[in-house]
């Protein structure tokens, strides 16, 4: 039934463009290339997301994520994607689709990393066109969500760029760096509706 689950669910994830880059889902020879720009952007990112386990950088730790991350599209649960530059063909970050509701609810939520060398400069807004146009069109969304904190303008003006309206304020809503913190909503509905 196409209202409980995405009618695409059992068909490969696809690869999705857009602007300057290319999402694929994350594969297993990833891995050098993804340790490296998240020890790079390490600092750089720690303001803004969970505190990493003690093993994020083993290989064992990485193969965990990618069969988790495979179950998890194969369930129709999330999409995770590795964002990679479209000539050149380096990672430049993460995006994902989350907790993917059906039935009444059809939503999702997105989250998105860049590493350091490549913020500011666009990727991520191409990757957030990518991921939404997706969601609406090949996962059969209404409605797609994603959360900041306050003090992230450079998150918040992405998200307003890539058409997203503010919703409200979510009292430590997600733990960041070691402790509870606000959001702030943002969600975006299809164009027309």
């Amino acid at each position: 039934m196409v209202f409980l689950r995405s009618p695409f669910a059992n068909d490969p994830v696809p690869q999705l463009h857009h602007g300057s880059v290319f999402l694929r889902p994350p594969v297993l020879s990833d891995f050098e290339e993804w340790v490296s720009l998240r020890q790079e952007s390490r600092d750089f990112l720690a303001p803004w997301e969970p505190l990493p386990p003690a093993n994020e950088f083993s290989k064992f730790s990485f193969r965990a994520r990618i069969k988790h991350y495979q179950q998890q599209a194969k369930n129709d649960a999330a999409y995770p994607f590795f964002i990679f530059h479209h000539q050149e063909g380096y990672l430049l970050g993460a995006i994902t689709a989350s907790n993917i509701r059906r039935g009444a609810a059809q939503m999702g939520s997105m989250g998105y990393w860049i590493g350091k060398p490549y913020a500011r400069q666009g990727y991520m807004s191409h990757a957030l066109s990518a991921l939404v146009s997706h969601a609406f069109n090949g996962l059969g969304l209404h409605r797609v969500e994603a959360a900041c904190l306050p003090s992230n303008q450079a998150s918040i003006a992405l998200l307003r760029r890539g058409g997203f309206s503010e919703e409200g304020l979510a009292r430590k809503y997600l733990n960041i760096a070691g402790k509870w913190q606000d959001h702030l909503l943002f969600a975006r509905l299809p164009e027309g509706r």
